[in-house]
């Protein structure tokens, strides 16, 4: 969800309020999520990196989060949303992570769309974590080195076997993957868009669903000669 200071600084604003103006396209991105019955949708909110920014950034982050998780639970309940984080949450300070542990224990029985907020996350620490788990595991002698391939890999990510995304959205123009799901979008088509998050209404996000229609999925297989 890139653009949030992009946003601001366009219009002289500081960046925490281009953060604040991007919860209510978060908000969207979850509701089309709901309408369009997704199974998994996944949120880039704060990289393992975003800690090295400014304090001042930082603790408003971790304010807005309290404020988004508390303001939300009621709507996430009533469209039966069922919340996840990946990430480090140890790092996080006390109280956004005791806001985010409870949220997720209200939302566990719920049985629509998962969703996946990424925070304190990176792409290769979740892939060193798995590696760590997997070697454990050998050293416990409960896994059989010959025994581990990449579905046994994938359980040992922090989804444990969530189904590979279908689609990544990048907004803002960025065409890197920042560190994001990296094992996980091997095969995902890819829409990048110009437009900042902030600006990422629900008619963007259903021109990106639009462009994955148009898809033909090869998976690395040749489908046509």
């Amino acid at each position: 969800m890139d653009g949030n200071g992009r946003w601001a600084r366009s219009r002289g604003l500081e960046r925490f309020l281009g953060h604040r103006k991007g919860t209510q396209a978060t908000i969207d991105a979850v509701e089309v999520g709901v309408n369009l019955k997704l199974e998994h949708m996944t949120l880039y909110v704060f990289s393992s990196e975003n800690w090295g920014r400014p304090s001042k950034e930082v603790d408003y982050l971790m304010n807005l989060l309290i404020e988004m998780v508390v303001k939300e639970i009621p709507d996430l309940m009533e469209k039966n949303v069922k919340l996840k984080v990946i990430g480090n949450m140890e790092r996080l300070p006390e109280k956004p992570r005791a806001s985010l542990q409870s949220a997720i224990d209200m939302t566990a029985n719920n049985t629509g769309m998962q969703l996946n907020l990424a925070i304190s996350y990176g792409g290769r620490l979740e892939i060193v974590d798995a590696a760590k788990s997997i070697a454990a595991q050998v050293a416990a002698g409960t896994l059989k080195i010959e025994d581990i391939d990449e579905n046994v890999f994938a359980k040992n990510l922090y989804l444990k076997g969530a189904p590979d995304p279908d689609l990544v959205i990048r907004t803002g123009g960025e065409f890197r993957l920042s560190n994001y799901l990296l094992w996980q979008a091997a095969y995902s088509e890819f829409y990048v868009t110009d437009t900042l998050w902030p600006d990422f209404t629900k008619e963007e996000f259903l021109k990106a669903v639009e462009f994955f229609k148009t898809r033909e999925r090869r998976f690395g297989k040749v489908l046509h000669e």
